[in-house]
C-alpha cells in the first residue's frame, strides 16, 4: 500500500511512528493535489483548446454557445476534483474527512454552474435565432436555475455538515413562510413569466408602451424578476415582471404582424369657405384627373334627382340636391389615396368628417401604410399632409389657424 510505504520512509529518516502516519497522509494529501493541479493545467491549455479549434470547424451554432457559456470551462474543474475525491478516498480511508466534504460540496456547486451555463447557452440559442421570437424562455431556466442553487445549497449543507439533507429540507418547510417574504418578487415574477409565456403577452423584441413605468420601445430581455425595455431614447426601461399583469400595457406586435402601419390624422377646416359648387367650380374640377369621373357621374345622378322632383333651381341654391366643395375635396382625398401606392388598400380605408369643433370642421384620414418602417411611415404620412394642405386652395378651402402676433398687427395697420 502506498501509505504504507511512504510511512516506512518517514521512519528511515527517524521520524516517531506517531509521527510518520500523519506524516505520510499529509505529503500523499499535497502530492495528490499537486497531481490534479497538474491535470487541470493540461486538461485547460490542451484538451479546452482544442474543444475550442473542433467548435469553430462547425457548422453549428449551439456548440459555439456552449463554449461561449464557459460550460467546457466548468466541466473540466470536476476532473481534478473527482481525481483527489477519488485518491484520498483510497489512500487514506476513514481519514482527512473535513477535506473530503469540502471537495464533494466543490463538486456539487460546479456541478450546478455547469448546468447553469448549459442553460444559459441553450436560452441564447433560442433567443438568436430571428425567426423564433416566440415565447420567452428566459424566465423560465431562471427559475429552474433558483431551484437548482435551492437544492444545491442544500446538498452542500448537508455534506458539510454530515448531516441527512432530508432533515434540511424539512427545516426548510418550517421556515415557509420567510421564503415567501424574501423570495415574494421573484414568486410573482415567476407566475407573471408562466402567464405571460401561457398567454404570450409580451416576447424579447416586442414594441411595448407602458407610461406607467417610462417605458416605450423595444422588448430586449423577459427576466423572471423584470423586463427591460430600450426606449427609442436609448434609455434603458426596467419593469417588474409582474406588473406587466397587474398594469396595463400595449404591445405593438399586431400591428408589426398586420400587412400596415395605422395613418390616423386630422386637418381642420375652416367652415366659413364651406359652400355649394357652382357652374364654374364644376368645371375646373372636372379639368383635375382624379376627380373627372367623379364629378361628372355625381353631377349625372344629382340632376335625375333634381328633375324626378321638378324642383325650381333657379330661386335659390337650397332648393334640390348640390354639389360642395368640400364634398369634393373629400372624394378627391379617397381617390388621391387609392392611387397612392405606399398606402395599404386591403385595410381600413376612411376619410371622414368628426364632430365639429370650436378650432373648425376636422376631416379625419384613417388609413394604413403598407411600409411599416417608422422613418418610411413618417415620411408617407408627411407626404400625403403636405400635398392636403397645398391642394385645399384649388377648392376655395382654408385651414383653421388661430391668429398670430402678426394676424393681430395686419388688422391693426388695416383698421
Amino acid at each position: 500500500m502506498l501509505k504504507t510505504w511512504v510511512t516506512e520512509h518517514f521512519i528511515a529518516l527517524g521520524v516517531p511512528q506517531a509521527l510518520a502516519d500523519e506524516a505520510a497522509v499529509v505529503a500523499l494529501t499535497v502530492a495528490v493535489f499537486a497531481l490534479a493541479y497538474f491535470m487541470y493545467w493540461l486538461l485547460r491549455n490542451y484538451l479546452l483548446k482544442l474543444i475550442r479549434q473542433v467548435t469553430l470547424k462547425t457548422t453549428n451554432s449551439w456548440d459555439d454557445a456552449l463554449f461561449e457559456s464557459r460550460m467546457f470551462h466548468r466541466l473540466l474543474r470536476l476532473i481534478p476534483l473527482t481525481f483527489i475525491l477519488f485518491c484520498i478516498d483510497r489512500l487514506a480511508p476513514g481519514q482527512m474527512e473535513l477535506i473530503k466534504h469540502i471537495v464533494f460540496a466543490a463538486i456539487i456547486l460546479i456541478g450546478a454552474r455547469s448546468v447553469e451555463a448549459f442553460l444559459d447557452a441553450v436560452s441564447d440559442i433560442y433567443h438568436s435565432d430571428p425567426n423564433s421570437q416566440r415565447k420567452p424562455i428566459r424566465p423560465l431556466f431562471q427559475a429552474l436555475l433558483i431551484v437548482l442553487y435551492l437544492f444545491a445549497g442544500i446538498f452542500i449543507i448537508s455534506v458539510l455538515l454530515n448531516k441527512e439533507p432530508w432533515h434540511l429540507f424539512g427545516l426548510m418547510g418550517g421556515l415557509t413562510a420567510v421564503t415567501m417574504l424574501v423570495f415574494k418578487d421573484t414568486i410573482l415574477g415567476f407566475v407573471a413569466g408562466i402567464q405571460l409565456g401561457a398567454n404570450d403577452m409580451v416576447r424579447e423584441g416586442d414594441w411595448i408602451e407602458m407610461p406607467k413605468y417610462g417605458a416605450d420601445g423595444d422588448v430586449i430581455e423577459v427576466a423572471v424578476n423584470t423586463v427591460k425595455v430600450r426606449n427609442w431614447d436609448k434609455t434603458i426601461s426596467t419593469i417588474p415582471t409582474y406588473a406587466l399583469i397587474s398594469d396595463s400595457f400595449k404591445n405593438w406586435r399586431g400591428m408589426s404582424e398586420s400587412g400596415g402601419r395605422r395613418i390616423k390624422r386630422s386637418i381642420c377646416i375652416d367652415m366659413n369657405t364651406v359652400r355649394f359648387a357652382d357652374e364654374a367650380m364644376l368645371e375646373k374640377f372636372q379639368c383635375m384627373e382624379l376627380l373627372k369621373e367623379y364629378v361628372g357621374k355625381k353631377q349625372e345622378e344629382i340632376n335625375a334627382a333634381n328633375a324626378e322632383r321638378e324642383l325650381d333651381l333657379s330661386s335659390t341654391m337650397l332648393n334640390g340636391r348640390r354639389q360642395t366643395n368640400l364634398g369634393i375635396f373629400r372624394a378627391y382625398l379617397v381617390n388621391y389615396l387609392h392611387s397612392n401606392p405606399k398606402i395599404h388598400k386591403g385595410m381600413t380605408f376612411l376619410v371622414r368628417h368628426l364632430q365639429p369643433t370650436p378650432q373648425g370642421l376636422p376631416i379625419e384620414i384613417y388609413v394604413f401604410s403598407s411600409d411599416k418602417n417608422w422613418a418610411n411611415y413618417e415620411g408617407i404620412q408627411a407626404d400625403i399632409f403636405d400635398h392636403i394642405l397645398a391642394a385645399l386652395p384649388e377648392f376655395d378651402l382654408r385651414v383653421y389657424q388661430q391668429p398670430s402676433g402678426l394676424d393681430v398687427a395686419s388688422i391693426r395697420l388695416n383698421g
